[in-house]
Protein backbone atom coordinates (compact mmCIF):
# COMPACT_ATOMS: atom_id res chain seq x y z
CA UNK A 1 0.00 0.00 0.00
CA UNK A 2 2.86 2.50 1.17
CA UNK A 3 4.61 1.68 -2.60
CA UNK A 4 1.07 2.37 -4.07
CA UNK A 5 1.17 5.61 -2.84
CA UNK A 6 4.69 6.55 -3.57
CA UNK A 7 4.01 5.72 -7.09
CA UNK A 8 0.90 7.94 -7.10
CA UNK A 9 2.49 10.20 -5.56
CA UNK A 10 5.16 10.07 -7.65
CA UNK A 11 2.79 9.85 -11.04
CA UNK A 12 1.28 13.09 -9.62
CA UNK A 13 4.67 14.89 -9.60
CA UNK A 14 5.39 14.66 -13.17
CA UNK A 15 1.74 15.45 -14.38
CA UNK A 16 2.63 19.07 -12.38
CA UNK A 17 5.58 19.06 -14.36
CA UNK A 18 3.05 18.44 -17.77
CA UNK A 19 4.08 14.49 -18.23
CA UNK A 20 0.91 13.13 -20.63
CA UNK A 21 2.14 9.55 -20.00
CA UNK A 22 1.73 9.95 -16.45
CA UNK A 23 -1.60 11.75 -16.44
CA UNK A 24 -2.71 8.76 -18.40
CA UNK A 25 -1.07 6.23 -16.21
CA UNK A 26 -3.44 8.17 -13.01
CA UNK A 27 -6.52 8.79 -15.70
CA UNK A 28 -6.28 4.54 -15.88
CA UNK A 29 -6.20 4.07 -12.38
CA UNK A 30 -10.05 5.82 -11.97
CA UNK A 31 -11.27 4.86 -15.39
CA UNK A 32 -13.69 2.23 -14.02
CA UNK A 33 -14.96 4.93 -10.67
CA UNK A 34 -15.43 7.63 -13.80
CA UNK A 35 -17.19 4.93 -16.30
CA UNK A 36 -19.77 4.64 -13.60
CA UNK A 37 -20.08 7.96 -12.79
CA UNK A 38 -20.95 8.74 -16.50
CA UNK A 39 -23.19 5.79 -16.98
CA UNK A 40 -25.49 6.98 -14.05
CA UNK A 41 -25.30 10.58 -14.92
CA UNK A 42 -25.82 10.31 -18.42
CA UNK A 43 -29.34 11.31 -19.41
CA UNK A 44 -31.89 8.11 -20.41
CA UNK A 45 -32.43 9.81 -23.75
CA UNK A 46 -29.02 9.25 -24.97
CA UNK A 47 -28.54 5.60 -23.71
CA UNK A 48 -28.00 3.74 -27.24
CA UNK A 49 -27.16 6.86 -28.77
CA UNK A 50 -23.70 7.68 -27.20
CA UNK A 51 -20.63 4.96 -25.60
CA UNK A 52 -19.75 6.34 -22.36
CA UNK A 53 -16.10 5.38 -22.98
CA UNK A 54 -16.08 7.75 -25.95
CA UNK A 55 -17.17 10.33 -23.36
CA UNK A 56 -14.22 8.86 -20.91
CA UNK A 57 -11.68 9.37 -24.17
CA UNK A 58 -13.25 12.80 -24.87
CA UNK A 59 -12.71 14.06 -21.27
CA UNK A 60 -8.96 12.49 -21.14
CA UNK A 61 -8.23 15.11 -24.08
CA UNK A 62 -9.96 17.71 -21.99
CA UNK A 63 -7.54 16.67 -18.54
CA UNK A 64 -4.72 17.05 -20.78
CA UNK A 65 -5.80 20.89 -22.05
CA UNK A 66 -6.42 21.42 -18.04
CA UNK A 67 -3.75 19.55 -16.03
CA UNK A 68 -1.54 22.23 -15.12
CA UNK A 69 -4.38 23.94 -13.59
CA UNK A 70 -4.62 20.86 -11.38
CA UNK A 71 -1.50 22.31 -9.26
CA UNK A 72 -3.46 25.78 -9.03
CA UNK A 73 -6.20 23.81 -6.98
CA UNK A 74 -3.78 22.42 -3.54
CA UNK A 75 -7.47 21.33 -2.31
CA UNK A 76 -8.59 19.05 -4.91
CA UNK A 77 -7.67 15.50 -4.74
CA UNK A 78 -7.13 14.24 -8.05
CA UNK A 79 -9.98 12.00 -8.10
CA UNK A 80 -12.33 14.83 -7.15
CA UNK A 81 -10.51 16.91 -9.82
CA UNK A 82 -10.71 14.55 -12.55
CA UNK A 83 -14.08 13.74 -12.03
CA UNK A 84 -14.96 17.61 -12.23
CA UNK A 85 -13.27 17.24 -15.79
CA UNK A 86 -15.49 14.41 -16.60
CA UNK A 87 -18.65 16.10 -15.53
CA UNK A 88 -18.14 19.25 -17.75
CA UNK A 89 -17.34 16.45 -20.69
CA UNK A 90 -20.31 15.25 -19.96
CA UNK A 91 -22.62 17.75 -20.23
CA UNK A 92 -21.24 19.32 -23.31
CA UNK A 93 -22.38 16.00 -24.50
CA UNK A 94 -25.57 16.54 -23.47
CA UNK A 95 -25.70 20.12 -24.93
CA UNK A 96 -24.17 18.64 -28.21
CA UNK A 97 -26.77 16.07 -28.32
CA UNK A 98 -30.19 17.48 -26.97
CA UNK A 99 -30.17 20.74 -27.88
CA UNK A 100 -29.24 24.16 -25.42
CA UNK A 101 -33.07 24.80 -25.31
CA UNK A 102 -33.45 21.46 -23.27
CA UNK A 103 -30.77 22.40 -20.83
CA UNK A 104 -31.31 24.32 -17.64
CA UNK A 105 -29.13 26.47 -14.81
CA UNK A 106 -28.04 23.38 -12.86
CA UNK A 107 -26.11 21.60 -15.84
CA UNK A 108 -23.77 24.77 -15.99
CA UNK A 109 -21.19 23.32 -13.85
CA UNK A 110 -18.03 25.51 -12.81
CA UNK A 111 -14.49 23.52 -11.46
CA UNK A 112 -16.00 24.64 -8.16
CA UNK A 113 -19.21 25.07 -6.38
CA UNK A 114 -22.81 22.67 -6.28
CA UNK A 115 -23.44 20.79 -9.06
CA UNK A 116 -25.78 18.18 -10.85
CA UNK A 117 -28.18 19.54 -8.40
CA UNK A 118 -31.77 19.09 -9.68
CA UNK A 119 -30.42 16.31 -12.58
CA UNK A 120 -29.82 14.36 -9.78
CA UNK A 121 -33.21 13.33 -9.50
CA UNK A 122 -33.43 12.46 -12.50
CA UNK A 123 -30.52 10.00 -13.05
CA UNK A 124 -31.78 8.37 -9.82
CA UNK A 125 -35.41 7.61 -10.88
CA UNK A 126 -33.49 6.21 -13.84
CA UNK A 127 -31.29 3.62 -12.02
CA UNK A 128 -33.99 2.41 -9.85
CA UNK A 129 -36.47 2.40 -12.68
CA UNK A 130 -33.60 0.12 -13.90
CA UNK A 131 -33.41 -2.19 -10.89
CA UNK A 132 -36.92 -2.97 -10.38
CA UNK A 133 -38.78 -5.04 -13.23
CA UNK A 134 -41.83 -6.44 -11.36
CA UNK A 135 -44.91 -6.64 -13.93
CA UNK A 136 -46.73 -4.53 -11.91
CA UNK A 137 -43.77 -1.63 -12.40
CA UNK A 138 -43.55 -3.11 -15.99
CA UNK A 139 -47.05 -1.60 -17.08
CA UNK A 140 -47.19 1.31 -14.68
CA UNK A 141 -42.93 2.37 -15.66
CA UNK A 142 -43.96 5.98 -16.97
CA UNK A 143 -46.54 6.90 -14.05
CA UNK A 144 -44.28 5.71 -11.27
CA UNK A 145 -40.88 7.44 -12.87
CA UNK A 146 -42.60 10.71 -12.61
CA UNK A 147 -43.69 9.73 -9.19
CA UNK A 148 -40.12 8.90 -8.52
CA UNK A 149 -38.67 11.73 -10.00
CA UNK A 150 -41.30 14.37 -8.51
CA UNK A 151 -40.55 12.68 -4.18
CA UNK A 152 -36.57 13.18 -5.15
CA UNK A 153 -36.59 16.40 -6.09
CA UNK A 154 -39.02 17.10 -2.44
CA UNK A 155 -35.41 16.01 -1.07
CA UNK A 156 -33.11 17.81 0.31
CA UNK A 157 -30.84 18.79 -2.54
CA UNK A 158 -27.62 18.29 -0.67
CA UNK A 159 -29.02 15.12 1.11
CA UNK A 160 -29.77 13.98 -2.56
CA UNK A 161 -26.44 14.39 -3.83
CA UNK A 162 -24.91 13.14 -1.06
CA UNK A 163 -27.06 10.00 -1.37
CA UNK A 164 -26.44 9.67 -5.66
CA UNK A 165 -22.40 10.28 -4.55
CA UNK A 166 -22.32 7.43 -1.82
CA UNK A 167 -24.72 4.87 -2.96
CA UNK A 168 -24.51 4.79 -6.77
CA UNK A 169 -21.13 6.42 -7.74
CA UNK A 170 -19.73 4.92 -4.50
CA UNK A 171 -17.56 7.63 -3.85
CA UNK A 172 -15.83 7.55 -0.52
CA UNK A 173 -17.29 9.59 2.86
CA UNK A 174 -13.99 12.17 2.25
CA UNK A 175 -14.58 12.27 -1.36
CA UNK A 176 -17.93 13.59 -0.91
CA UNK A 177 -17.22 16.01 1.58
CA UNK A 178 -14.77 17.27 -0.75
CA UNK A 179 -16.90 17.20 -3.72
CA UNK A 180 -19.65 19.37 -1.90
CA UNK A 181 -17.89 21.08 0.52
CA UNK A 182 -18.79 19.87 3.29
CA UNK A 183 -17.46 18.58 6.47
CA UNK A 184 -17.08 14.83 6.59
CA UNK A 185 -19.10 14.24 9.57
CA UNK A 186 -22.08 16.27 7.99
CA UNK A 187 -21.45 13.97 4.81
CA UNK A 188 -21.87 10.91 6.85
CA UNK A 189 -24.97 11.76 9.13
CA UNK A 190 -26.42 13.18 5.89
CA UNK A 191 -26.20 10.26 4.10
CA UNK A 192 -27.80 7.72 6.79
CA UNK A 193 -30.70 10.26 6.25
CA UNK A 194 -31.12 10.29 2.81
CA UNK A 195 -31.06 6.52 2.32
CA UNK A 196 -33.56 6.27 5.16
CA UNK A 197 -35.82 8.67 3.26
CA UNK A 198 -35.14 6.85 0.02
CA UNK A 199 -36.07 3.63 1.75
CA UNK A 200 -39.77 5.80 2.97
CA UNK A 201 -39.96 6.87 -1.01
CA UNK A 202 -39.77 3.16 -2.65
CA UNK A 203 -41.91 2.10 0.11
CA UNK A 204 -44.66 4.48 -0.95
CA UNK A 205 -44.50 3.88 -4.75
CA UNK A 206 -46.44 0.39 -6.42
CA UNK A 207 -44.53 -1.87 -7.73
CA UNK A 208 -41.25 -0.67 -5.88
CA UNK A 209 -42.08 -1.55 -2.41
CA UNK A 210 -41.28 -5.11 -2.29
CA UNK A 211 -38.29 -4.59 -3.58
CA UNK A 212 -37.11 -1.98 -0.97
CA UNK A 213 -35.80 -4.86 1.58
CA UNK A 214 -33.89 -6.39 -1.70
CA UNK A 215 -32.14 -3.29 -3.58
CA UNK A 216 -31.59 -0.56 -1.32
Amino acid sequence: MAEDARHVAELLNRMKNGDEKALAALFSRQRDRLLRMVTFRMDPRLQGRVDAEDILQEAYLDAVKRMRHFEDDHSASFFVWLRLVVSQTLIDVHRRHLGTRKRDADRDVALHGPRWSQTTSVSLAANLLGRYTSPTLAARRAEVGERLREALEGMDRLDREVLALRHFEELTNSEVAEELGIQQKAASIRYVRALRRLRSILAGLPGLADDVKDGI
